[in-house]
């Protein structure tokens, strides 16, 4: 909170002095010792590598002592699976992930095999919730506070700019969003003003979420009798968000599911599930399995479509 945001460096270093007690303290929750354990499921990326590399050490670490099985869980397939802690939920479905680092739209046909519709091609949506908050001195995690503001105020006479009007795919953009919400930030006088664009800014990124979404709806129910779309992600948690999308999947005559909201922010219980289920069909990891900061769920897509071009400092990730 200091820092307004998250500093790598410091909490790695936060994560390496804590984990032990942390683990502890979930065991004695779950009331449940190491001889309990059927394996070790732990994040292997994509994230932050310095917090992921730990999380991950200390995985390999118990699995070796406890001679069990390791599995190495992808962070956003373990969103992908969060809606499967609150409810009997089947594959396929049509998935919105929508989070701090991530917001793409994805086919789930199970463990493992997911494809992607569409996907951000510059920032996430909770990105834009914490820069906009940020600028609005609303602090750090930004987007439940943006939240709460926007319940006091009016955005309609606040005009926002759309984003990728012109084209037909799934994909998203918040940049311009952000740069424009930054910039009016700057000119707020009174509280009232504030509120006033907050409720703009939310309202905005609600829109161009229902938007693409309702794109993917339309195409996934040509192709699949199946109709259930599950939104999922820190983002999932907007009260605002979770109707407006409800109101899209009926629309289109689709059930709607979100994890309950205590599994929608980062959390161990999805990557507790998404390990047990790779572990029941035998999907265990090697202990030199390494931590990866970018890991995309459809790799093949990735490779021959990436969402991010390549430039002089790398792929944005």
């Amino acid at each position: 909170a200091a820092y307004g945001g998250v500093v790598p460096e410091i909490a790695a270093r936060s994560h390496v002095e804590m984990i032990a007690e942390v683990t502890r303290r979930a065991m004695v929750e779950a009331g449940m010792g190491y001889d309990g354990l059927d394996g070790i499921a732990a994040t292997a990326g994509p994230g932050l590598v310095g917090g992921v590399m730990v999380g991950l050490s200390f995985g390999k670490a118990a699995a070796l002592a406890r001679g069990l099985p390791l599995v190495a869980v992808n962070h956003l397939e373990g969103h992908a699976l969060s809606a499967r802690l609150g409810a009997e939920v089947a594959y396929p479905f049509l998935l919105l992930l929508v989070s701090g680092g991530h917001c793409q739209l994805l086919e789930v046909r199970g463990v493992g095999d997911m494809s992607r519709i569409g996907a951000t091609i510059d920032d996430a949506a909770g990105e834009a919730f914490d820069k906009i908050a940020k600028a609005l001195g609303l602090g750090y995690p930004g987007g439940p506070a943006l939240e709460r503001l926007a319940m006091q105020g009016d955005g309609s006479r606040i005009d926002l700019p759309r984003a990728l009007l012109g084209r037909k795919d799934c994909d998203f953009s918040f940049s311009g969003l952000k740069t424009a919400a930054f910039r009016i930030a700057q000119t707020c006088e009174t509280e009232q003003d504030k509120a006033d664009l907050a409720d703009a800014v939310q309202s905005a990124i609600a829109r161009q979420l229902s938007d693409r979404s309702e794109r993917a709806l339309a195409a996934y129910a040509e192709t699949h009798d199946h109709k259930l779309f599950v939104v999922a992600g820190g983002v999932a948690a907007n009260k605002m968000i979770r109707a407006t999308l409800q109101a899209t999947a009926a629309k289109h005559g689709f059930d709607f599911l979100a994890p309950p909201m205590a599994f929608c922010t980062d959390n161990a219980a999805m990557i507790a599930l998404a390990g047990a289920e790779r572990l029941a069909l035998g999907l265990t990891s090697d202990i030199d399995v390494v931590a990866r900061p970018r890991w995309p769920l459809d790799e093949a897509r990735a490779l021959s479509d990436p969402s991010h071009r390549p430039g002089r400092k790398g792929a944005k990730a």
